[in-house]
């Protein structure tokens, strides 16, 4: 019999992976993408090309899914092995777009790459790189996770270097949200609660002081604290959104019916598509979407728990990672939209317009999609 079961387990390493799909995810998914696709047509639809726009958009949406179905056809031993090339290239990529003539320059940040006609953030590749990068490293060294060099050093030498070039950029919130991301994932891996919390509050301490000494940082904080003293200018951004939240009271004013889009809602179909919703779905909507993210970041956590469960460390490492990047990022755009953040240039998951950050969602569901594969018994193998 353990011939047969042994038999068994090559056959089906062997074999190709059979699709990954796990339906509670996928119906959360499909209705985040879909509420996106249908929020982006709003905010673009009476702007000057709006149209090319939505179809911009739509193009990557249509890009993104099958993204998502090929990163699934790979396994998880596979991501795990690409997990330190993704990390390298995704470096080196993150110092090009520094480089004078390589990078592009917008809005005074240096966020992308021109790639023919097609633009590239890579940051948004960083991430998922480094959520991978994480996860192997957390699997290989277990056994070691108890010691300072092991469980944080190594990792957070990595994970520095990634926040100095984003920060270098300048991209305060995108370094925040993946330093915070990964310190999740280590500390869920098992490393020392007293060496987790000396780096905790060493970065804290960092972060407090990175706003202390940038003038337009702590113009950021003090316009958060109180929009309204200085509502045409630092305030403006958040003073607007809480229009928009305001006019939607209970039940919106309508899809397609938003006045703060029209001009006076900077970045509606990005940064603040969610205070766009607000206006034109009410309350509900508000809830609707929190609790589709809720549900996700929930979905993630339970693949991530079954996994443990049958010894699939990297899977299960993988899943938390993903759903606290995602789950991050949603609440701090969430949180700035609704002021109870400072204002952050982070798009909202799924949801908002555009190429690299729509892709990169993609490719952190279709992960899931690995994990969902990996927790499934193998045929003619009992677990």
């Amino acid at each position: 019999m353990a011939g047969v079961n042994a038999q068994a387990m090559r056959g089906h390493r062997d074999a190709p992976p059979a699709p990954a799909w796990d339906d509670g995810l996928m119906l959360v998914v499909a209705g985040l993408l879909g509420l996106g696709l249908v929020m982006v047509f709003s905010t673009t639809v009476s702007r000057a090309g709006g149209l090319g726009v939505f179809a911009h958009h739509g193009g990557h949406l249509a890009a993104g899914v099958v993204l998502m179905y090929l990163v699934s056809r790979l396994r998880a031993e596979t991501w795990q092995r690409l997990g330190p090339w993704l990390v390298f290239a995704s470096g080196l990529l993150l110092i090009a777009v520094l480089i004078d003539g390589v990078g592009m320059r917008i809005n005074g940040s240096s966020r992308w790459l021109r790639l023919g006609a097609l633009t590239l953030q890579p940051s948004e590749l960083a991430k998922i790189a480094l959520i991978l990068y994480t996860a192997g490293y957390l699997t290989r060294h277990r056994e070691r996770l108890t010691r300072f060099s092991s469980g944080i050093l190594m990792v957070g030498m990595v994970v520095g270097i990634f926040a100095m070039l984003l920060l270098m950029e300048p991209d305060f919130g995108g370094a925040a949200v993946m330093v915070i991301a990964v310190a999740g994932m280590i500390f869920l891996g098992g490393v020392r609660f007293w060496h987790f919390l000396v780096c905790a509050l060493t970065a804290v301490a960092g972060m407090v002081a990175l706003v202390w000494l940038s003038p337009y940082r702590m113009a950021r904080v003090t316009g958060f604290l109180d929009p309204f003293a200085d509502p045409f200018n630092s305030g403006f951004q958040l003073v607007q959104a809480l229009i928009a939240l305001g006019r939607g009271e209970w039940f919106g004013v309508g899809l397609g019916a938003s006045v703060q889009k029209l001009h006076y809602l900077p970045a509606a179909s990005t940064d603040f598509v969610f205070a766009v919703l607000g206006e034109e779905l009410g309350f509900v909507g508000v809830l609707a979407v929190i609790a589709l993210f809720a549900l996700f970041v929930w979905r993630a956590f339970e693949l991530s728990r079954q996994a443990e469960l049958i010894g699939q460390v990297f899977a299960a490492r993988l899943a938390q990672g993903v759903g606290l990047l995602v789950g991050l990022q949603a609440m701090v755009n969430m949180g700035v939209n609704l002021g109870l953040l400072p204002t952050k240039g982070l798009t909202l998951p799924f949801m908002s317009y555009g190429g690299s950050s729509l892709l990169a969602v993609c490719v952190a569901v279709g992960l899931l999609l690995v994990v969902a594969r990996e927790i499934r018994p193998s045929p003619g193998v009992r677990r």
